[in-house]
């Protein structure tokens, strides 16, 4: 019925008794048109983007433009390839970010970047004291805790570096199932979670099938995580295949398309009922001295 008023009101400010017949029909759609993009405009939301820039350092000049060009709320960075003091710090804030940074020398790295203050830091992920790779950080902005996550890769598969990703993501089902999710306080996990969920998300399937970021095993752990009532966010939205975030600088695969999409948002259903939109944003890719990877980004409605 609120609609209909708004339509009422616009169509009687607009006096369409002098508008000819054969144009009214359109012109009341276009005025529907104009009040739903008056709503949708209008409500508040936190734009939340993950990038896995392949050293912050190497690639400051493109995730400089990138955090100018999409002003995301909240970026959540992996592979920033840093200590934690050594971040460009400067440049970051200089652009309005908070930051919370988990560094590492020359590997891992994560970060988080926000417009908001950011809360509650947690480093690491919890499960294996004995774990020093900088793959976790986490925190809380306004109402929605977020986390910026780096899951191993896990090649080659029969090295201990897949063993350790299978657990790592055992520790990762653990924190969302006997912390995160009890809670109850609204979550997005994004970042590069090395998991290519199923056929529709790498251009070859039979050339991945024994790679660890598409072995069986790997999206099984995956599937346990969404079983415990999370949302992965793109694939929500999106029935598509063949949409992809990461193209590996050899043999060409930029430019003949040839990706993976291992880069997602895991939200709770609390976030997920809060999801406007969530989209991969393929311009950063195409630049020149790239990641090999582009950011996907989010938007989730703020609480009223």
């Amino acid at each position: 019925m609120r609609l209909w008023h708004f339509v009422r009101n616009r169509l009687a400010q607009t006096n369409l008794i002098r508008i000819p017949a054969r144009f009214a029909r359109a012109f009341c759609i276009a005025i529907v048109a104009s009040v739903v993009f008056d709503i949708t405009v209008g409500v508040e939301h936190m734009k939340i983007a993950t990038f896995n820039v392949n050293s912050v350092k190497a690639r400051l000049p493109r995730v400089l433009e990138w955090l100018s060009e999409a002003a995301p709320d909240v970026a959540l960075l992996q592979e920033i390839k840093t200590q934690t003091e050594a971040f460009p710090y400067l440049e970051i804030e200089e652009l309005g970010y908070n930051t919370a940074v988990f560094g590492q020398k020359s590997y891992n790295g994560v970060a988080i970047l926000s417009k908001r203050p950011i809360e509650d830091v947690l480093e690491g992920l919890p499960g294996d004291p004995e774990d020093d790779q900088a793959r976790y950080v986490e925190a809380t902005i306004d109402d929605l805790r977020v986390a910026s996550i780096y899951l191993p890769n896990g090649n080659p598969v029969d090295s201990e570096k897949y063993p350790y990703k299978l657990a790592w993501m055992d520790r990762l089902a653990a924190h969302v199932r006997d912390t995160l999710l009890p809670s109850e306080q609204p979550f997005a996990l994004g970042g590069d979670y090395n998991v290519i969920p199923s056929e529709g998300d790498v251009y070859d399937p039979v050339d991945w099938a024994d790679d660890a970021l598409f072995r069986h095993e790997t999206r099984e752990k995956f599937r346990t995580l969404l079983n415990l009532g999370v949302t992965e966010a793109w694939r929500a939205l999106h029935k598509t295949v063949g949409e992809y975030s990461f193209w590996d600088y050899q043999r060409g695969r930029w430019p003949r398309d040839e990706g993976v999409r291992i880069d997602h948002f895991l939200l709770s259903p609390q976030a997920a009922d809060r999801l406007i939109a969530c989209e991969i944003d393929r311009i950063p890719r195409g630049k020149e001295k790239a990641s090999d990877h582009t950011p996907v980004w989010c938007e989730i409605a703020d609480t009223a």
